[in-house]
């Protein structure tokens, strides 16, 4: 079942949530759960497990969040655990205690957001084979699971024309939150993307290791820009505040700079914001808040896709790139890009 629309963006503002105990008890059997999985749409609930970005990270655990608030609003329900919230997760060692939380609770769906959930909710899932879990950014072959990736490397492909256009100086960044599958789609698009406008541009390549530090993630954009380059493109979730936050303390004390930020998994215009200037040039974009509130909508209606993988780019709107602050020269080079893509003439790696 496809549970993928093309509805638009997600537009909900995030409000404070109710912020669930993490009383997990180390997992628990399905004889446990007579409130989980299968509800009838009116007391249908779920929840988000977040990764340590949490869901004010200005990406993509808020854009999760949003979407799973618009479904709440939508239907009526209350924020809590009879309708919809999340848990916030504060390190790697709170996954399993948070699902299990989850579990406890009643929760008929459960969404792990990130790919470093994976082992968590595999664990939880087949301890709770009557509870319906969604994992996103990761393959998770259960009855139990639905699986929901993002083809980001079309996406950071496009950010890599956009930056490549762009650049005064020929010098350009990236920095990732951790090396892994996933953010190696954003690097080996963004980096094909540059070399397919122009291979003698140079590109610089970093990584924080954490997608939750925006002191380093400040710290690595000091050092790109004070080397030279003019545009990076963050991938960092949490950490990549800190690259916004160098871009404007630069702009700032000088304001003759011209520097940007590409941002990541939803439009970050608002991040760029310096007085009466803004350092966002462009930001990628992933519907991850389209696929949570589809995903729920469908598992409420009793058609919840277990054991179903469900992958989205460019052709699905499930990626894309914002027009931002680009030139109409830089703009009509990326629609040219974009259509090689979905059509099947170009194929954008996935490994650097």
């Amino acid at each position: 079942m496809a549970f993928w629309k093309k509805i638009g963006k997600i537009s909900v503002g995030v409000s404070a949530a109710l912020l669930l105990a993490a009383c997990g008890n180390g997992g628990n059997d399905s004889d446990d759960n007579s409130d989980g999985g299968e509800s009838d749409g009116d007391n249908f609930s779920a929840v988000i497990v977040t990764d340590v970005g949490g869901v004010d990270d200005k990406s993509f655990n808020q854009g999760a969040w949003e979407g799973l608030t618009e479904w709440g609003k939508e239907n009526g329900k209350e924020q809590g655990n009879s309708g919809y919230a999340y848990i916030q997760s504060d390190s790697e060692s709170d996954y399993i205690t948070n699902l299990n939380s989850a579990v406890s609770n009643g929760f008929n769906l459960i969404f792990g957001v990130g790919y470093k959930l994976v082992d968590a909710i595999k664990e939880t899932a087949s301890n709770n084979p009557d509870t319906h879990f969604a994992i996103i950014d990761e393959v998770i072959d259960a009855d139990n699971v639905a699986s929901v990736t993002f083809k980001d490397n079309e996406a950071a492909f496009l950010a890599g024309v956009a930056a490549a256009n762009e650049t005064k100086v020929d010098k350009v960044g990236f920095i990732g939150g951790a090396k892994s599958p996933v953010i190696d789609r954003f690097e080996a698009g963004f980096v094909a993307g540059v070399k397919a406008v122009n291979p003698d541009i140079d590109i610089v390549v970093e990584y924080v290791n954490d997608f939750g530090d925006a002191a380093k993630g400040k710290q690595l954009a000091a050092a790109m820009y004070a080397d030279g380059a003019d545009i990076i493109y963050q991938a960092a979730g949490g950490s990549g505040n800190g690259v916004f936050s160098e871009a404007k303390d630069i702009v700032k004390a000088d304001p003759s700079r011209e520097i940007w930020v590409i941002g990541v998994d939803r439009d970050q215009t608002d991040e760029g914001v310096i007085g009466d200037r803004n350092v966002t040039l462009t930001s990628t974009t992933k519907g991850v808040g389209v696929a949570v509130k589809n995903l729920t909508e469908e598992s409420a209606k009793g058609n919840f896709p277990g054991g179903e993988h469900q992958e989205l780019g460019l052709a699905d709107d499930g990626v894309g790139l914002t027009d931002g602050q680009l030139s109409d020269d830089t703009k009509t080079q990326i629609e040219d890009f974009k259509k090689q893509i979905i059509d099947g003439s170009l194929e954008v790696p996935e490994k650097p």
